[in-house]
């Protein structure tokens, strides 16, 4: 497996990270303890979490689960020095953590204890903010984005705060390194200027949507990346299932996100199945496994630092691990690139 930077930390990451939204809804703790096990076999050691999760439904009677679920692989046995584990503290708007309260200076303390307490470890090595405060133009909110009403000062003293609080625990070890996610050019590059007036920890990584069908980050925040060392990590990387083609034809598998989630978030459009069917030719033409095709195709881009990737079956996971050591030749990747110039932004 191939192992990558995470920023300037000095921590090394796999180039798969095994994702875990859905263990405690659709994976039960025995499920999500296998495929950590089958994951760490393959050298994936990298486990992405949140304080959130399990999603589909998000309820307040599930918030903090999935991260209760991997502390019980660790009372289990599991090996802490085994995993690299990313968590993320849930913000503004998320009314079933803390009443929805903004990400602070005063919050964190609180939701770092949390998760520790859950995860049933004393680190964290990547604490992750899940969403901005001032909000995001992710999850198909780029059509409408209005970003007229913030108050830069405001923005930035809040991002002061905040590295404080940080920096105090990264001094008593609870977290070795930080990370945003669904954040923009301008909040990273804030981010990075106040960390280095401060001297607070500096943004490692970026965990922002990213597939062939949603491909936001291919210009500033992909400049921002390779300049300033801030890595992706990009989440739905098989556009929520859409580009395995389960879904083409109007089928919805038992059991499959779509069954609980009938718009894919926003994802379910016609435009949508026209590229699912571009992509799913090209993967025809070159025999290739779309699902793998896809994956690979995430780790060729030059500010990738780790694809995040979900299963719910063993048999999901597998075709996952089998990404890691496909070579996409110069032809295919031509030809996903024709393919992405014939239906760009499907959703």
């Amino acid at each position: 497996m191939e192992r990558r930077k995470l920023g300037r930390t000095g921590i090394d990451v796999s180039a798969l990270c095994l994702g875990s939204m859905t263990w405690g809804t659709q994976n039960t703790p025995e499920e999500g303890h296998a495929q950590i096990d089958r994951a760490l076999a393959a050298g994936i050691d990298f486990v992405d979490t949140a304080e959130m999760y399990p999603v589909n439904p998000i309820s307040a009677e599930t918030v903090g689960r999935t991260e209760d679920i991997i502390g019980l692989w660790f009372e289990r046995g599991g090996a802490r020095d085994d995993m690299i584990l990313a968590t993320k503290h849930s913000g503004s708007g998320m009314r079933h953590v803390r009443d929805g309260a903004d990400i602070s200076g005063a919050t964190i303390p609180e939701a770092v204890e949390g998760s520790l307490r859950r995860l049933r470890t004393d680190y964290i090595d990547l604490y992750q903010f899940h969403w901005p405060n001032r909000g995001s133009y992710m999850f198909r909110q780029d059509w409408t984005y209005d970003p007229s009403g913030q108050d830069p000062v405001a923005v930035r003293q809040n991002m002061a705060d905040c590295l404080g609080a940080l920096q105090r625990e990264v001094d008593r070890g609870t977290i070795r390194a930080f990370g945003l996610s669904n954040e923009s050019a301008w909040g990273t590059a804030a981010w990075l200027a106040i960390a280095e007036q401060t001297g607070g920890p500096r943004v490692a990584s970026v965990q922002n949507e990213y597939s062939l069908m949603c491909r936001l980050y291919d210009t500033d925040m992909a400049e921002l990346s390779v300049n300033e060392d801030v890595g992706l990590l990009s989440f739905s990387p098989l556009a929520t299932g859409l580009l395995t083609g389960k879904y083409q034809g109007g089928v919805v598998p038992t059991g499959s996100r779509m069954t609980l989630n009938a718009d894919l978030g926003g994802r379910k459009t016609e435009r949508a199945f026209e590229a699912v069917d571009a992509y799913l030719a090209v993967a025809r033409k070159h025999g290739l496994d779309p699902s793998q095709m896809a994956l690979a195709w995430c780790m060729t881009r030059p500010f990738m630092c780790s694809v995040i990737f979900g299963a719910t079956t063993m048999e999901q996971l597998e075709v996952a691990i089998g990404a890691a050591d496909l070579q996409l030749s110069d032809e295919v990747l031509a030809d996903l690139d024709t393919a992405h110039r014939a239906h760009p932004m499907p959703y």
